[in-house]
């Protein structure tokens, strides 16, 4: 993994909007990986304790019932952000996260971004409010996978 500059961090269509002294720090806090296709990025119910934006490549997010297959939520791509669960107690994933193709991405550890987010309430306030984001369009995507599949029963209504 190699450090990532503030630039890249500034392009990032989650972090728009952010101060730059927030982006030096979320910048020293930062660094790149790259994920070979069909590489499992992390699995529903382990510690998330990873945040990760999407550069290039994509990524399925599944999940599946006991003793079944995966079923594919959503794909996410460059600019999207995968993974929401470090924010939210228990700290565990909720689905599966699984590269597609090849994928690089900017990635935060857990406890570094909360302790960031713990002291400057301002980044801590952004952050939640983009996260907040991503939750409702991953839990709209869910519903409509279900109301595709003809269960309109279990559709939730967010």
């Amino acid at each position: 993994m190699m450090k990532i500059e503030t630039t890249l961090l500034a392009a990032q269509p989650f972090l728009r909007g952010f101060t730059q002294p927030q982006l030096d720090v979320l910048a020293r806090n930062a660094m790149l990986v790259e994920f070979p296709a069909g590489r499992m990025i992390f699995n529903e119910g382990l510690a998330a304790n990873r945040f990760y934006i999407i550069l290039e490549g994509e990524v399925a997010l599944e999940s599946a019932a006991e003793g079944k297959e995966p079923r594919l939520i959503q794909t996410i791509g460059a600019g999207d952000v995968l993974g929401w669960s470090w924010l939210f107690p228990p700290y565990h994933w909720n689905f599966d996260a699984r590269a597609v193709q090849p994928t690089k991405a900017i990635i935060f550890f857990a406890s570094t971004l909360r302790e960031l987010c713990d002291s400057d309430h301002d980044l801590g306030y952004a952050m939640m409010k983009r996260v907040a984001e991503v939750v409702i369009t991953r839990l709209q995507s869910t519903r409509n996978q279900l109301l595709k599949a003809g269960n309109p029963e279990d559709a939730p209504d967010f």
